[in-house]
C-alpha cells in the first residue's frame, strides 16, 4: 500500500475515527482452473492480454542490473501479508471480542490495525498506525465502539504507508454502504483502476489511495450497482428483497474480473457480514460458530487461532471461489461464486500462520513436525558433527524439537528471544531490520560453549538476520556452526501478499548452496526440498493436490505472472530501494564485499 508522492513528502500520520449513517446508503504458465470469463460489459478491456511465455530463468544474479535499464516502471501496491476478522452476535458489543481475535492475529501485522462495528443502524470506524493494543487499549475509545457485528484488521508494514489513510477498512457509502478488508495481493490492480476510472465504471469511480484493497472494494460495489439494474430493467424485481441476491451476482462477477489472491470480509447494510475468497484458496479464511441464547453466533478469521480466547469452535474453511453471508439475523448463506480448486500458499505453513492453526484442513504444527522429520533424514545423510540442535526461535521450534528426536540429539534453547521487538522479516527497511537482531537475539554461552551446533531455521529469505545469528553463536563459544532451513531457498518473488518483491534481495539469489554457507559464514548449510514441503501437505489433506510454492519454484498459479511482470515489481515495489543482503552485512563487510566481487553478483 503506496502512498502518493505528496503524501510522501509530507510524511504524515494520520488517525481516522468515522462514524457513518448506513441509511446514507513461472512464469511456468498454468491455465487457471475454473476461471470464467470477464463480464461482458468488460471484456473488451482485458481483450487485448497477450499470452504468457517463457520460464524465469533461475538464479539470475545480475538481475537488479538487467531490470535497471529495462522495463518501465508501474504504480503497484506492494504485496503484504494481513490479518482479517468478522464476529457476528446477537446481543452485547463486539469490539472486546474483534480486539482479543485481533491480537491472536497480530503477527500477521504489525503496522496499523482497524475496526469497524455496527447495529445495522450506525457504523462505527477507527484505525490507526500501530499494534492492536496500543490502537484499541483505551477504554473510552472501545466505549464507542458500539454494535453486535464487526470487522477488524492487523496489516502488515509496507514501504509508502506511514498514513492510516492507507489503513484498512475501506468505505463506500453507495451501494447500500460497504465496509471491507482484504488479505492478500491483486496481480491485476492497474488493469481494474483503469476500468473504475473508464467510462464502463458504473459512475467512474474516484479512488483516493493507491491500495488495491481500495480498488477491490470500488469493484465488488460497481457490480453491486449492476445487478441492481439488471433487477429493474429485467424483472422488475423489488430492489429492498433481493440484496442479498446482489451480493452474490456481485460476487459471481467481481470473481471473474480479480486475478491474485483475495481473502475478504465485508460489512453490506441490508445485507450483513460477508465473506469471500479467490477461487485459488491462496490465502486463508475460517469460519467458527458458538451457541448463543439466542441461536448460532459467528466468527470469521485468517486463522482459527483467534476462536480460542472467544469461544468460538472451527466449523470449516470458506471454500475458494465461495461467498458466505451471515444475514443482519445472523442467517448463514453462501454460494459457489467461482468454481474454486484449492491452492493454498505453501509460506502460510512454514513461517506465516501460528503453530495452534488449522488452514484448509491441515494442523500447522503437524506439518512443521513433518518438516523436521524430513529434514533431520536429510542431515543425516550430511555425516554432520554435531552435539546439539537449537532452534532461531520462534517458528522454527516443531521442526527442530523434532529434527533432535529423529537424530537423537539433545534440544536446546540456546536463543533467548526479546519479545519485544519486533520480527525483523516483516521491518519495512532493510538497516532497520541489521539494527535489530542483536535487539532481538541473545546467545548463551552456557549452551554454546565448546559446542558443535546445529541451527534450524524456518526459512532464510535475505540472510541479514542469519549471517548476524551465526555470528552471535561463534561468539558465545560454539566450536562449529551448521544451518538447516525448513524451507527451500526463496528465489523468487512472492506476489500474493507477502513481502518479498525483489530477487536482488534474496541471499540464495543466483549462488549456491555452498556460496550461500560461505556468504552466513556457516561451517554447512542444508535447505528443505520442495518435494518435502508437498509431500507433507498432501499426506495431511489429500484432497489438495497441490499448493502454491512460487517463491521457490517460481510457478504462479494464477497463470498471468510473467517475467514482465516481476521487472516491474522490481522497479516499483519496495525492494527497488533495498539492498542486496550481501552488501549489507553487519558483520565482517569487506568479507561480502569481496565475495560478491569474486562471483560476478
Amino acid at each position: 500500500m503506496m502512498l502518493s508522492s505528496k503524501n510522501l513528502s509530507r510524511g504524515c500520520v494520520q488517525r481516522r475515527s468515522v462514524e457513518v449513517s448506513a441509511r446514507a446508503g513461472t512464469t511456468t504458465v498454468r491455465s487457471v482452473r475454473g476461471a470464467m470469463p470477464p463480464p461482458s460489459h468488460l471484456a473488451s478491456s482485458f481483450s487485448n492480454a497477450s499470452a504468457l511465455k517463457g520460464k524465469i530463468a533461475l538464479g539470475n544474479a545480475r538481475m537488479s542490473r538487467m531490470v535497471g535499464g529495462g522495463a518501465k516502471a508501474y504504480k503497484r501496491v506492494t504485496p503484504r501479508m494481513c490479518g482479517i476478522i468478522g464476529i457476528f452476535k446477537y446481543e452485547g458489543n463486539a469490539n472486546v471480542e474483534l480486539y482479543e481475535g485481533l491480537l491472536m492475529l497480530q503477527h500477521r501485522g504489525q503496522d496499523s490495525a482497524g475496526m469497524v462495528t455496527t447495529d445495522w443502524q450506525r457504523f462505527k470506524e477507527y484505525k490507526e498506525n500501530g499494534l492492536v493494543k496500543d490502537v484499541f487499549g483505551k477504554q473510552e475509545l472501545m466505549d464507542t465502539m458500539k454494535g453486535h457485528c464487526g470487522i477488524a484488521h492487523v496489516r502488515y508494514p509496507t514501504a509508502g504507508s506511514s498514513s492510516a489513510q492507507e489503513a484498512q477498512p475501506f468505505f463506500v457509502n453507495s451501494p447500500l454502504g460497504i465496509y471491507l478488508i482484504h488479505n492478500g495481493n491483486l496481480t491485476n490492480t492497474e488493469e481494474l483502476r483503469d476500468l473504475l476510472n473508464s467510462s464502463r465504471s458504473f459512475f467512474n469511480r474516484h479512488l483516493r489511495t493507491e491500495s488495491d484493497s481500495e480498488v477491490l472494494l470500488n469493484i465488488l460495489a460497481d457490480e453491486v450497482h449492476r445487478a441492481h439494474q439488471r433487477c429493474l430493467q429485467t424483472t422488475g424485481c423489488d430492489p429492498n428483497k433481493n440484496k442479498i441476491n446482489f451480493l452474490f451476482e456481485a460476487g459471481e462477477m467481481t470473481m471473474r474480473l480479480l486475478k491474485g489472491a483475495y481473502s475478504c470480509l465485508a460489512l453490506v447494510k441490508g445485507v450483513g457480514l460477508v465473506a469471500f475468497r479467490d477461487p485459488h484458496g491462496i490465502r486463508p479464511l475460517v469460519l467458527g460458530k458458538r451457541a448463543g441464547a439466542l441461536g448460532d453466533e459467528w466468527c470469521i478469521a485468517s486463522e482459527d487461532c483467534a476462536f480460542g480466547p472467544i469461544g468460538f469452535e472451527r466449523v470449516r474453511d470458506v471454500q475458494p471461489g465461495e461467498m458466505v453471508i451471515i444475514t443482519e439475523d445472523g442467517k448463514l448463506q453462501s454460494r459457489q461464486c467461482a468454481q474454486g480448486t484449492p491452492v493454498p500458499c505453501i509460506f502460510e505453513y512454514i513461517y506465516l500462520a501460528r503453530p495452534d492453526s488449522v488452514l484448509n484442513g491441515i494442523p500447522v504444527y503437524n506439518f512443521q513436525l513433518k518438516l523436521g522429520t524430513a529434514l533431520a533424514n536429510r542431515i543425516r545423510a550430511k555425516e554432520w558433527d554435531v552435539d546439539i540442535v537449537c532452534p532461531v526461535p520462534d517458528g522454527s521450534r516443531p521442526a527442530a524439537i523434532q529434527i533432535a528426536a529423529e537424530l537423537g540429539l539433545p534440544y536446546r534453547e540456546g536463543l533467548v528471544k526479546n519479545r519485544y521487538v519486533g520480527r525483523t522479516f516483516i521491518m519495512p527497511d532493510q538497516r532497520l531490520r541489521e539494527m535489530s537482531v542483536r535487539r532481538k537475539l541473545n546467545a548463551m554461552p552456557a549452551v554454546f560453549e565448546g559446542k558443535s551446533v546445529l541451527l534450524i531455521d524456518d526459512s532464510i529469505v535475505r540472510g541479514t538476520t542469519m549471517t548476524q545469528i551465526v555470528d552471535m553463536v561463534r561468539r558465545a563459544g560454539a566450536r562449529k556452526v551448521y544451518l538447516a532451513s525448513a524451507s527451500p531457498p526463496v528465489v523468487y518473488p512472492n506476489v500474493y501478499g507477502v513481502d518479498m518483491p525483489s530477487r536482488k534481495e534474496f541471499v540464495a539469489n543466483g549462488l549456491t548452496i555452498d556460496q550461500v554457507c560461505t556468504l552466513l559464514k556457516a561451517d554447512g548449510l542444508i535447505y528443505q526440498e520442495v518435494d518435502d514441503l508437498m509431500t507433507a501437505g498432501r499426506e495431511l489433506n489429500p484432497d489438495i493436490k497441490d499448493f502454491d510454492a512460487s517463491c521457490f519454484t517460481g510457478t504462479y498459479v494464477t497463470g498471468d505472472i510473467d517475467e514482465a511482470y516481476l521487472q516491474k515489481l522490481e522497479l516499483s515495489g519496495r525492494g527497488a530501494s533495498r539492498r542486496a543482503p550481501q552488501k549489507v552485512s553487519l558483520i565482517n563487510n569487506d568479507r561480502a564485499n569481496a565475495m560478491e566481487a569474486s562471483w560476478g553478483a
